[in-house]
């Protein structure tokens, strides 16, 4: 046998095989997180859909009654004071809700900021 067909001395650095299995399993390990808080993230959601029906449900049958029992008490008296009134009550309400809504929407955090976070700490570790 001559001096090029021998086996060269295995090198120090990892193989690829453990440096697939590593990836592998960091992979792993953020696909479950990301699946994790999907999941959370849905049941929140329907959880959140279902309470603000409801609310929208009972919040509109009680104005409604409130209207209409205002109406029915002042009708001879003072029926125009009172429709202005309670339009007023409904616009200023339609504007506070929305302006919280537009608030709360700007101030949201991100989604699967976890997720995220996790993937900035892997990069931090793995880049020098």
């Amino acid at each position: 046998m001559d001096d090029s067909q021998t086996a060269a001395p295995p090198s120090r650095g990892p193989s690829p095989r453990r440096l697939a299995g590593a990836l592998l399993g960091l992979v792993h390990g953020h696909v479950a997180l990301f699946s994790e808080e999907l999941k959370e993230q849905q049941a929140r959601t329907v959880t959140l859909l279902i309470l603000t029906g409801l609310c929208v449900l009972f919040g509109l049958m009680l104005i409604i009654g409130v209207s209409a029992a205002l109406l029915i008490l002042f009708w001879d008296t003072h029926r125009i004071l009172v429709i202005s009134l309670l339009c007023l009550l409904y616009a200023s309400g339609l504007l506070g809700c929305g302006w919280n809504l537009v608030r709360r929407m700007r101030n949201a955090p991100a989604p699967f900021s976890a997720s995220l976070e996790e993937l900035a700490r892997d990069r931090e570790q793995l880049l020098p």
